[in-house]
C-alpha cells in the first residue's frame, strides 16, 4: 500500500497505458512531447461554445461516475479506470492521457497532494480525500473540470476546508466579469481563504481552454496584481481551480515530475469548472445536465 510510516502518500505502482479506440479523435499533441503553439486570443464563437459544452459535459458525467465509486478499499488506478471508460464511451478522448507525457487519463491527488497525482496502486483509507481532475476532448474542443471527494468520513477541519474550496472557486467565478482584469479573480479567492488561514498555492493556475487544453492565459488563485493583467471580455473561456491547503502554499515535486505535494504535507483541497465570461455573469461549462 503507497503509504509511508507517517501515513502520507508514496509512489505506487502503474497499470498498463490504458487504450482509446482508433475512431476517436486525438487532441494534436498525442504523440508530441509539446503541443502545437496556441494563437487564438481566448474567445469562443456560440458554436465553438457548444462543443466545450458538450466535452465538459462529458467530463462531470465522468466525475459522477468516479465520485459514486470512491470508497474505502478502492484504488486510484479503478478511478481512473472509471473515468476512462465513461470518457471513451462517451466517444470522446481523455485529454491528460499523452499530454506532455502523461500517462494517465485522469489526476488523481491524495491529502496531501495538490495536484497531477498519477493513478496507481495507491489504495484509498477511510478519512482520505481525493482530487479527480478530468478532462474530455470531443469535435476539437476540451472541458476540464474536477472535483474533491471524501473517501467515507473526514475530519471536521477537512470537512470545512472542502467545503470552503469549492465556496471560494465559486466567488472567484463570479468575480470574472467583462472589463475587469483575471486578477480580481485571485484576489478574491485569496481573501476569502485567507478568513479561515489557509495556503493559497500559487504556482499552479487556472488556464484558458477550448481548442486547446492550456492555451497560455493564466487565472491566478491569489492576489498577483498588478501581474496577469488580461482583460476579461464576453465570450471568454478558462478554467477556475483554486487549491487551498490547511498549510503552507510551499509545494514539492516527486520525481515523476507531475507528482505536486504540500512542503508540509499539510491535506490540500481544489475544486475545477470550465467557465465562458457573459455580457452580465458567466455560464458553467462542465456541468452533468
Amino acid at each position: 500500500m503507497p503509504f509511508d510510516d507517517h501515513g502520507f502518500v508514496v509512489p505506487g505502482a502503474f497499470p498498463a497505458t490504458r487504450i482509446v479506440p482508433p475512431q476517436i479523435e486525438r487532441p494534436p499533441y498525442v504523440g508530441l512531447q509539446t503541443p502545437p503553439p496556441y494563437t487564438g486570443d481566448n474567445t469562443y464563437s456560440d458554436d465553438e461554445i457548444r462543443k466545450i459544452r458538450e466535452a465538459g459535459r462529458i467530463a462531470s458525467r465522468a466525475l459522477d461516475a468516479v465520485g459514486a465509486a470512491v470508497a474505502h478499499g478502492v484504488t486510484t488506478a479503478e478511478l481512473d479506470r472509471i473515468g476512462h471508460e465513461f470518457v471513451v464511451g462517451s466517444g470522446a478522448y481523455p485529454s491528460t492521457l499523452g499530454y506532455r507525457g502523461y500517462r494517465a487519463s485522469t489526476c488523481t491527488s491524495v491529502n496531501e497532494v495538490i495536484c497531477h497525482g498519477i493513478p496507481d496502486d495507491t489504495v484509498l483509507r477511510e478519512g482520505d480525500i481525493v482530487n479527480v481532475d478530468i478532462t474530455a476532448y470531443l469535435d476539437g474542443y476540451h472541458g476540464d473540470t474536477n472535483r474533491t471527494f471524501r473517501v467515507g468520513t473526514v475530519g471536521e477541519e477537512v470537512d470545512l476546508l472542502i467545503e470552503r474550496t469549492h465556496e471560494a472557486m465559486m466567488r472567484g467565478i463570479k468575480a470574472a466579469k467583462p472589463g475587469r482584469e483575471v486578477n480580481v479573480i485571485g484576489r478574491v479567492i485569496e481573501t476569502y481563504a485567507k478568513r479561515f488561514g489557509y495556503g493559497v498555492v500559487r504556482d499552479f493556475t487556472g488556464h484558458g481552454v477550448g481548442s486547446a487544453f492550456h492555451s497560455g492565459l493564466i487565472i491566478p488563485h491569489y492576489d498577483s496584481a498588478p501581474r496577469f493583467n488580461d482583460v476579461i471580455v464576453p465570450g471568454m473561456v478558462f478554467t477556475v481551480e483554486p487549491m487551498l491547503t490547511l498549510g503552507t502554499h510551499e509545494w514539492e515535486m516527486w520525481d515523476d515530475n507531475w507528482t505536486v505535494v504540500t512542503k508540509d504535507k499539510s491535506i490540500t483541497a481544489q475544486f475545477e469548472h470550465t467557465i465562458v465570461v457573459r455580457e452580465n455573469g458567466f455560464e458553467l461549462l462542465t456541468i452533468s445536465d
